[in-house]
């Protein structure tokens, strides 16, 4: 909540009743974003109440929609300080907004402006936006910004299980758990475009499952690892937690991406989720069962 801004109606520079009319989300990033590629200019910037969520995703929740617009706008009475009657939203709000109705209820008519607010100037001085800035990218470097976020977000908690899990089953567990969590949050985004299915989900299990081998491979054939059934236990005991915790780290970027659709989203939710705990549940199990029975610590 410290990136959240008051909704309303803000003046940039000083602008007259025939000023245009931008609007955006009340989540800081996007207004600063907004301001910066309007700097020099004198206009009028509607803030929507999206609970500090960026647009993309705001209007996906539905957030920054029509309701709110329509809202926002009888509140501030913009009718009443402006002479035109447009409207400027950033284009990847568009999924949340009905321009028809907007209209219908107001009188101000719906523009789409480029993806990016930084093309806006260009925007503004052509009166169109070029194919170019109507395209979202996602490019390695558009990925790797992703990347000290989601470290950020997981490194304390990594550490913690980590820790907990070397003194159940000993430092091949540590290592496993930061692999698991690695492969998750900084080789998934990097190698997003190269890894087969379409699902996050799935590209996930099978990134992990990689990361995991040459722990599975300890587990069958190191030292202290027993013969039999303690081997494959052992084994199974890296493999399904890893796999698992790396395909739910891989979820977790379905809202930062292009390539994933809402419905799409909820869908491996429902659907791979519940297989994600059962597979960590099971692993841990077989790592407790191994500790118990008599295995040596790795």
């Amino acid at each position: 909540m410290a990136h959240r801004l008051e909704p309303g109606l803000y003046a940039l520079g000083s602008p007259t009743p025939e000023a245009r009319v931008f609007v955006t989300a009340n989540y800081t990033l996007s207004f600063d974003a907004l301001r910066e590629a309007l700097a020099g200019q004198d206009a009028y910037i509607l803030v929507l109440e999206t609970k500090a969520i960026n647009v993309w995703c705001a209007a996906g929740k539905g957030s920054f929609g029509t309701d709110e617009l329509v809202a926002r706008l009888q509140s501030v009475d913009l009718a009443s300080k402006v002479t035109g009657r447009t409207l400027i939203l950033p284009q990847l709000g568009a999924s949340g907004v009905c321009a028809q109705d907007v209209e219908r209820s107001t009188g101000f008519r719906v523009e789409y402006g480029p993806v990016r607010a930084a093309d806006l100037p260009r925007y503004l001085a052509e009166g169109d936006a070029a194919p170019e800035m109507r395209r979202v990218s996602f490019s390695l470097k558009d990925r790797l910004v992703l990347v000290p976020v989601e470290v950020v977000g997981t490194l304390l908690p990594a550490l913690l299980a980590a820790v907990v899990l070397f003194w159940v089953s000993g430092p091949t567990a540590f290592w496993a758990t930061l692999a698991a969590v690695g492969a998750g949050v900084v080789l998934f985004p990097l190698l997003l475009p190269w890894l087969p299915t379409r699902e996050f989900s799935t590209k996930g299990f099978l990134l992990g499952g990689l990361v995991a081998l040459p722990f599975v491979a300890r587990g069958l054939s190191g030292p202290g690892t027993g013969t039999g059934w303690t081997a494959l236990a052992t084994a199974l005991s890296y493999f399904l937690p890893m796999a698992a915790v790396t395909a739910y780290l891989a979820l977790n970027f379905t809202g930062a991406t292009p390539v994933a659709s809402r419905s799409g989203v909820r869908r491996e939710i429902y659907r791979y989720v519940p297989l994600m705990a059962v597979m960590a549940a099971a692993g841990l199990l077989l790592l407790l069962g191994v500790r118990v029975l008599g295995g040596t610590a790795l």
